[in-house]
């Protein structure tokens, strides 16, 4: 049960690499650190993962949080930085995943890693990709320091919520696929009555 909430976590995780790539990889490090009640480390990685909760590892991502945060807040940057993030997502979510899953072959831990954190990670960018164009196209942009705000807030209550409650993250990145796979089905069938 151990090893399949610590998979849990990985996923949720990933996940969230689909609002803020870095946030979830600056969680991570410091859910190395944390300690719980037991003062044992909230989350442990799998063996080879250790640079994840390295010194240089923290500093880095927190670094690369502050700018990727900043970055979506100047209109037109973010859209920019969404073709960036959409590989850069996937990739974080494969290693963010990879990382929680243990007693495995490292090929079998990878391909794992990127099936289910990779397709997590690339389910919710995709999602906000939409989103933001929507934003840019309604509100020439104007709207898109409100979507900014709620990604990045997605993004740390996301990661926090994979620390402390993993399968409660995992509902909620089923609900919010749900329902931008819904806003998408509602746009499509708008533009196609229109068209007609």
């Amino acid at each position: 049960m151990e090893e399949v909430m610590s998979v849990l976590i990985g996923i949720a995780l990933s996940a969230t690499c689909g609002f803020r790539v870095f946030v979830p990889l600056l969680a991570v490090n410091i859910g190395t650190r944390a300690q719980n009640a037991d003062g044992e480390p909230l989350i442990e990685l799998a063996a080879g993962f250790d640079w994840l909760s390295s010194d240089i590892a923290m500093m880095v991502f927190l670094v690369a949080t502050l700018f990727e945060i900043g970055g979506y807040y100047i209109p037109w940057i973010d859209n920019l930085l969404d073709t960036v993030a959409s590989p850069a997502a996937i990739v974080a979510g494969t290693v963010i995943t990879a990382s929680f899953i243990t007693g495995m072959d490292p090929w079998l831990q990878w391909l794992l890693g990127l099936i289910a954190g990779g397709s997590a990670a690339g389910a919710v960018q995709a999602t906000t990709v939409v989103t933001r164009a929507s934003s840019t196209v309604t509100t020439g942009g104007l709207g898109n320091p409100i979507v900014a705000s709620v990604e990045t807030s997605g993004a740390f209550l996301g990661s926090a919520l994979a620390i402390l409650a993993a399968p409660f993250a995992i509902a909620v990145f089923v609900l919010l696929l749900g329902c931008g796979g819904w806003i998408w089905w509602r746009r499509r069938r708008d533009k196609l009555a229109e068209a007609a």
